[in-house]
Protein backbone atom coordinates (compact mmCIF):
# COMPACT_ATOMS: atom_id res chain seq x y z
CA UNK A 1 0.00 0.00 0.00
CA UNK A 2 1.78 3.57 -0.45
CA UNK A 3 1.78 6.37 1.40
CA UNK A 4 -1.68 8.06 2.29
CA UNK A 5 -0.90 11.83 1.89
CA UNK A 6 -2.60 14.15 4.54
CA UNK A 7 -3.05 17.97 4.65
CA UNK A 8 -5.25 19.71 2.33
CA UNK A 9 -5.31 19.77 -1.11
CA UNK A 10 -5.84 22.39 -3.67
CA UNK A 11 -9.66 21.73 -3.74
CA UNK A 12 -9.69 21.74 0.08
CA UNK A 13 -8.11 25.04 0.41
CA UNK A 14 -10.41 28.12 0.61
CA UNK A 15 -9.28 31.35 -0.39
CA UNK A 16 -10.37 34.63 1.11
CA UNK A 17 -12.49 36.71 -1.07
CA UNK A 18 -10.52 38.98 -3.28
CA UNK A 19 -10.67 42.52 -1.30
CA UNK A 20 -11.66 44.60 -4.54
CA UNK A 21 -14.93 42.44 -4.79
CA UNK A 22 -15.62 41.89 -2.06
CA UNK A 23 -15.87 44.95 -0.73
CA UNK A 24 -16.71 47.46 -3.15
CA UNK A 25 -20.00 45.85 -2.75
CA UNK A 26 -21.93 47.88 0.23
CA UNK A 27 -22.96 51.34 1.19
CA UNK A 28 -20.95 52.21 3.12
CA UNK A 29 -17.47 51.65 1.24
CA UNK A 30 -15.27 54.80 2.02
CA UNK A 31 -12.59 55.14 -1.42
CA UNK A 32 -9.85 56.94 -0.45
CA UNK A 33 -6.77 58.14 -3.28
CA UNK A 34 -3.16 58.10 -2.22
CA UNK A 35 -0.77 59.77 -3.68
CA UNK A 36 3.24 60.49 -2.44
CA UNK A 37 4.82 63.30 -3.25
CA UNK A 38 8.67 64.11 -3.36
CA UNK A 39 10.58 66.44 -4.85
CA UNK A 40 13.33 65.96 -8.09
CA UNK A 41 16.43 68.35 -7.88
CA UNK A 42 18.08 67.69 -11.78
CA UNK A 43 17.07 64.12 -12.32
CA UNK A 44 17.07 62.70 -8.41
CA UNK A 45 14.98 62.86 -5.10
CA UNK A 46 16.03 66.34 -3.76
CA UNK A 47 13.89 65.62 -0.47
CA UNK A 48 11.19 62.63 -0.05
CA UNK A 49 8.99 61.91 2.98
CA UNK A 50 12.02 59.91 4.97
CA UNK A 51 14.42 63.35 4.29
CA UNK A 52 11.28 65.53 5.53
CA UNK A 53 10.83 64.01 8.67
CA UNK A 54 14.70 63.34 9.54
CA UNK A 55 15.20 67.25 8.61
CA UNK A 56 12.11 67.94 11.76
CA UNK A 57 13.88 65.68 13.76
CA UNK A 58 17.26 67.77 13.60
CA UNK A 59 15.01 70.70 13.55
CA UNK A 60 13.70 69.54 16.78
CA UNK A 61 16.79 67.71 18.56
CA UNK A 62 19.88 69.86 16.97
CA UNK A 63 21.56 66.52 16.56
CA UNK A 64 21.45 63.63 13.34
CA UNK A 65 22.51 60.82 15.56
CA UNK A 66 18.67 61.54 17.80
CA UNK A 67 17.13 62.83 15.26
CA UNK A 68 17.85 59.06 13.39
CA UNK A 69 16.92 57.40 16.48
CA UNK A 70 13.38 59.06 17.05
CA UNK A 71 12.83 57.90 13.53
CA UNK A 72 14.41 54.24 13.63
CA UNK A 73 16.98 54.89 11.27
CA UNK A 74 20.43 53.88 10.93
CA UNK A 75 23.19 56.58 11.43
CA UNK A 76 24.39 55.61 8.02
CA UNK A 77 20.87 55.97 6.67
CA UNK A 78 20.14 59.55 7.79
CA UNK A 79 23.68 60.43 6.85
CA UNK A 80 23.62 59.59 3.40
CA UNK A 81 20.05 61.22 3.23
CA UNK A 82 21.47 64.33 4.60
CA UNK A 83 24.71 64.25 1.94
CA UNK A 84 21.96 63.41 -0.40
CA UNK A 85 19.95 66.43 0.31
CA UNK A 86 23.00 68.55 0.27
CA UNK A 87 24.81 67.23 -2.83
CA UNK A 88 21.06 68.34 -5.28
CA UNK A 89 20.09 71.51 -3.52
CA UNK A 90 22.46 74.33 -5.01
CA UNK A 91 23.06 75.16 -1.21
CA UNK A 92 23.07 73.01 1.84
CA UNK A 93 19.87 72.17 3.35
CA UNK A 94 21.63 71.02 6.38
CA UNK A 95 25.52 71.74 8.41
CA UNK A 96 27.15 69.94 11.12
CA UNK A 97 29.36 71.07 13.44
CA UNK A 98 31.58 68.95 14.99
CA UNK A 99 32.23 68.18 18.75
CA UNK A 100 34.56 71.01 20.77
CA UNK A 101 33.66 73.46 23.55
CA UNK A 102 30.39 74.04 22.57
CA UNK A 103 28.96 69.97 21.66
CA UNK A 104 28.83 70.09 17.83
CA UNK A 105 25.28 69.34 16.91
CA UNK A 106 23.33 69.04 13.40
CA UNK A 107 21.11 72.61 12.00
CA UNK A 108 18.84 72.75 9.45
CA UNK A 109 19.74 75.92 7.55
CA UNK A 110 17.41 78.96 6.39
CA UNK A 111 17.16 77.35 2.85
CA UNK A 112 16.26 73.40 4.58
CA UNK A 113 13.49 75.13 6.21
CA UNK A 114 12.11 77.20 3.60
CA UNK A 115 12.01 73.41 1.31
CA UNK A 116 10.69 71.64 4.27
CA UNK A 117 7.62 74.14 4.97
CA UNK A 118 7.10 74.28 1.17
CA UNK A 119 6.97 70.21 0.81
CA UNK A 120 4.93 70.01 3.98
CA UNK A 121 2.64 72.60 2.65
CA UNK A 122 2.42 70.87 -0.71
CA UNK A 123 1.58 67.80 0.87
CA UNK A 124 -1.21 69.09 2.49
CA UNK A 125 -2.76 70.60 -0.69
CA UNK A 126 -2.00 67.23 -2.59
CA UNK A 127 -4.62 65.57 0.15
CA UNK A 128 -6.93 67.82 0.59
CA UNK A 129 -7.23 67.40 -4.18
CA UNK A 130 -7.00 63.99 -3.07
CA UNK A 131 -9.96 63.76 -0.70
CA UNK A 132 -12.10 65.93 -3.50
CA UNK A 133 -11.38 63.74 -6.16
CA UNK A 134 -12.66 60.60 -3.67
CA UNK A 135 -15.69 61.90 -3.25
CA UNK A 136 -16.53 61.64 -7.13
CA UNK A 137 -15.32 57.72 -6.85
CA UNK A 138 -17.68 57.41 -4.24
CA UNK A 139 -20.48 58.46 -6.23
CA UNK A 140 -19.94 56.00 -8.74
CA UNK A 141 -20.77 53.21 -6.11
Amino acid sequence: MGKRRTGSTRADVQRPPHPARSQGRGKNVRIALRGKVWVDVGNAAGLTDAGADLLEQIAACGSLSEGARRLGFSYRRAWMLVDAMNRRWPRALVTTAVGGSNGGGTRITELGERVLRSYRDLQVQVEHVLDRAGKDFEKLL
